[in-house]
């Protein structure tokens, strides 16, 4: 399949999966709207595959997770290395990879993520759970900002984008608690739930309802951190791209915020932001894209320097 084919499946596949990076991926330079689009596809593919679903709706049992992944890693490599696999989502990383120069480590790491998922792996501590947000997310994160042109010399730069991966992740678990739980799911680190009289296998009892919802805004609370760490990186990029990053950057933070706001509400229903919000969001980042981020260091906050192999 051509290049050309293989951006129109990616268009396709972020307009079915997600509508929030769908929208925001508009206000990119048409160069790196379509790079994105494939880096999207082959991202949402390894998810659906990785939770037996159809661009990230409908969880099911995967029958052999094991093989799963090693073939997720077995095409995802010779799609790196240049060879066309005949899937297209793999075909697409294996463009954008080598216009982006995209190392192999930041696709082995996102892996390694869905790994963890498969062996039904829960986190132990806080720092287990950043982790785990680093291999799903925040590897995106850092791809995505060489998709923007950064740098792969730029370390700082790509710190606040896996920031930003870290944000967007950690929202995504406050939304989905409930969810992930009737999947056999856990995300809320074991300590947190020992040291708050949660049984993990026994999440959703009413009783457990009023520290679950603390746990939440915690998380909530920590998505937020991140966000204002990786709103400085943004910065740093053409304006475009930089008018994308902060629209998606208030998308997802209004997610948390509004599950944060929602007192418990998100254990029974998904939040979603309304369109119009959403519009005010990519509005509200045109002006924050005029002017400079306020800056902060990222004293504090967890970094991928500390990545180390999750048992």
């Amino acid at each position: 399949m051509n290049r050309k084919n293989l951006v129109l499946h990616a268009r396709n596949s972020i307009e079915r999966g997600s509508k929030s990076f769908a929208r925001a991926s508009k206000l990119f330079s048409k160069q790196t709207r379509e790079r994105a689009w494939l880096l999207y596809h082959w991202c949402r593919a390894c998810d659906d595959l990785a939770d037996g679903q159809d661009h990230g709706h409908g969880m099911s049992t995967v029958a052999h997770p094991g093989k799963t992944i090693a073939a997720m890693r077995m095409m995802t490599a010779r799609a790196h290395g240049g060879e066309q696999t005949g899937n297209p989502p793999f075909d697409a990383f294996g463009v954008v990879a080598q216009e982006c120069h995209i190392p192999k480590y930041l696709a082995d790491d996102m892996i390694d993520g869905f790994a963890l998922d498969a062996r039904d792996w829960r986190p132990e501590t806080e720092e287990d759970l950043y982790q785990y947000c680093y291999h799903v997310a925040g590897t995106v994160g850092c791809m995505m900002a060489l998709v923007m042109g950064v740098s792969s010399r730029d370390q700082e730069i790509l710190d606040r984008a896996c920031d930003l991966g870290l944000a967007f992740q950690l929202a995504n678990i406050a939304r989905d608690v409930a969810e992930d739980a009737q999947a056999g799911r856990c995300y809320l680190p074991q300590k947190w739930l020992a040291e708050s009289g949660v049984d993990p296998d026994h999440l959703l009892q009413p009783e457990n309802r009023d520290a679950l919802v603390l746990l939440v805004n915690r998380i909530c609370d920590l998505a937020g951190d991140y966000e204002a760490s990786a709103r400085v990186g943004a910065a740093s990029l053409p304006f475009r791209s930089r008018w994308a990053v902060l629209a998606a950057t208030g998308i997802y933070g209004d997610i948390a915020r509004a599950i944060r706001k929602s007192g418990g509400a998100s254990l029974e229903r998904r939040i979603y932001t309304s369109k119009g919000k959403k519009l005010g969001s990519i509005l509200k980042a045109l002006g924050q894209a005029l002017f400079s981020a306020p800056q902060r260091d990222r004293q504090g906050l967890w970094t991928r320097a500390r990545t180390t192999r999750l048992a």
